[in-house]
C-alpha cells in the first residue's frame, strides 16, 4: 500500500481502545471538536518522542482552536503510561496493540529498514473536523515542524 487508504472529505473511520490509563476512548466522544489524529511507530524513540513532545507543547494553542491531540501507537497501555510520566507528556496516548486501528486507516504497511522489509506503523496525521470528517492528511510524516504546521492548518481552517 503506497499511503493511507483514506481521502479527504471522508467520514473518519470511529474506534475504541484503551489510553495510557486503561480507559476506552472512543473517537466519536469528541464529536465538536477538531482532532488531530497521529500514527507513530513507538514510545520512547527520538522521533516519536520530538514529535509527542512538540505536540504537547503546543496543547494550549490547539485548545483555543477547540481541537484535541490523540497519539496511537501499538504499544501498550503501561509503556504510554511510562512515555507520558518521563516526558511529561500532555497529549493523549492510544494504545493499538493488535494494529487494527492503524490497519483501518492504511498506516499499518510495508516499510524498509537496512533492505529488510517488515509491517510497521507509517507515521502519519490526520485533521478531522467536529463533525468527523477528514480535512487534511499528512502521510509518512517528517518530525521536526511537524506539531506546529498543523498547527497551522488548523488555524486556517
Amino acid at each position: 500500500m503506497e499511503n493511507t487508504k483514506l481521502k479527504v472529505n471522508q467520514m473518519a473511520p470511529d474506534f475504541c481502545i484503551l489510553d495510557a490509563n486503561n480507559k476506552s476512548v472512543c473517537l466519536k466522544d469528541f464529536r465538536g471538536k477538531w482532532i488531530v489524529l497521529y500514527f507513530y511507530p513507538k514510545d520512547d524513540t527520538p522521533g516519536c518522542t520530538t514529535e509527542a513532545i512538540d505536540f504537547s507543547a503546543l496543547r494550549e494553542d490547539f485548545i483555543k482552536y477547540n481541537a484535541v491531540v490523540l497519539g496511537i501507537s501499538k504499544d501498550s497501555c503501561g509503556s504510554h503510561q511510562k512515555f507520558i510520566n518521563k516526558h511529561s507528556l500532555t497529549v493523549v496516548l492510544l494504545s493499538d496493540v493488535d494494529t487494527k486501528v492503524q490497519a483501518t486507516y492504511g498506516v499499518w504497511r510495508k516499510k524498509k529498514f537496512m533492505g529488510k522489509e517488515f509491517l510497521g506503523t507509517v507515521r502519519t496525521t490526520i485533521l478531522i473536523d467536529p463533525k468527523g470528517y477528514i480535512k487534511k492528511i499528512w502521510d509518512k510524516v517528517q518530525v521536526k515542524g511537524h506539531a506546529k504546521e498543523v498547527l497551522e492548518e488548523l488555524k486556517n481552517a
